[in-house]
C-alpha cells in the first residue's frame, strides 16, 4: 500500500505515468547539448583533439613496435660487426706480411738484375762492331750508379680510405746509366751499320750521334765518330744465365 502526500496544495495533481518504464525525449536533449555547443569552431577544436589524441595513441603503439624491433637488429648488427672486425684484422695483418714480402722480393731482384750491367753492356758494344772498326773508349756519363739504390726504398703510407684498394704494385728507384763510345773506322758505312746494330740491341736504347772527325791515323784517314747510349733494362724472358764457373 503507498501513500502519496500532496505537498503543494492547489496544485493539479499530475497524470500517473505508466508504471513499468520511461520515456527519453532524443530531441529535448539534442537541443540541450546544442545548447552548450553553440560555437562551432570550438566544437571543432574538440573534435580535432580526440581525433589528435586517437592518433597519437596509435602512432605510439607503433613506434613502440617498431623500436623493438630496431633494438634486436642493432644487437644482431653489433654482434657481426665484432665479429667481422676480427676478421678484417686478422686479413690486414695478412696484407701487410704479403706487401712487406713482394717489397723484398722486388728489391732482391731488382739488386740482382743490375749486378751485371756492365758484362751485358760491354758485351753488346764488342759484339755489333763490324769489321775494319775499333773502339778507342767506352765512358759511363750522367748520374753515378748508386745515387737510387732500391734498397733504400720506403713504400708509401697505407691508404686507409674506404675506397677499393687496387693491387699494390712498387715503384722501385733505377739508376739510368749512360755512356759515351769513341771509335775509329775506315769505311764509312761501317759507322752507320754500327749505330743500326746498337739500336737493335734490347740493352741498348736511345743510340744519339753525336759527332764525327777526320783524323790521318799512321798514315790512314780514318773517321771518328762519338756515340750517347742509354742502357736498357730487357725483359727476364730474354736473359740468360749461365754458370760462371764450372761446378766442383
Amino acid at each position: 500500500m503507498r501513500i502519496e502526500v500532496n505537498l503543494l496544495p492547489g496544485a493539479k495533481r499530475g497524470k500517473r505515468k505508466a508504471s513499468g518504464g520511461a520515456s527519453i525525449d532524443f530531441k529535448k536533449l539534442g537541443e540541450q547539448i546544442a545548447a552548450k555547443f553553440k560555437d562551432f569552431y570550438l566544437a571543432l577544436a574538440i573534435g580535432g583533439g580526440i581525433v589528435a589524441a586517437v592518433a597519437i595513441g596509435l602512432m605510439f603503439m607503433t613506434q613502440r613496435s617498431k623500436a623493438a624491433s630496431l633494438d634486436e637488429a642493432l644487437k644482431v648488427a653489433q654482434a657481426d660487426s665484432a665479429r667481422f672486425a676480427v676478421v678484417l684484422a686478422d686479413r690486414a695483418r695478412m696484407e701487410a706480411r704479403r706487401d712487406s714480402a713482394l717489397l723484398q722480393l722486388n728489391i732482391i731482384k731488382a739488386i740482382d738484375e743490375d749486378r751485371f750491367i756492365w758484362p751485358h753492356l760491354l758485351e753488346e758494344v764488342s759484339r755489333a762492331l763490324p769489321p775494319y772498326t775499333w773502339l778507342k773508349s767506352v765512358n759511363f756519363t750522367g748520374t753515378p750508379q748508386g745515387t737510387n739504390p732500391a734498397a733504400a726504398y720506403r713504400p708509401p703510407p697505407p691508404d686507409t680510405s674506404k675506397k677499393k684498394k687496387r693491387a699494390v704494385t712498387f715503384e722501385l728507384p733505377r739508376d739510368t746509366v749512360r755512356f759515351r763510345i769513341v771509335g775509329h773506322t775506315v769505311d764509312p758505312q761501317a759507322f752507320t751499320r754500327y749505330f743500326r746494330l746498337l739500336e737493335e740491341s734490347p740493352f741498348l736504347g736511345n743510340v744519339q750521334f753525336s759527332k764525327t772527325d777526320a783524323l790521318i791515323v799512321e798514315g790512314k784517314e780514318v773517321t771518328q765518330f762519338t756515340l750517347d747510349v742509354v742502357y736498357t733494362r730487357p725483359d727476364s724472358s730474354l736473359l740468360k744465365r749461365v754458370v760462371l764457373s764450372p761446378p766442383k
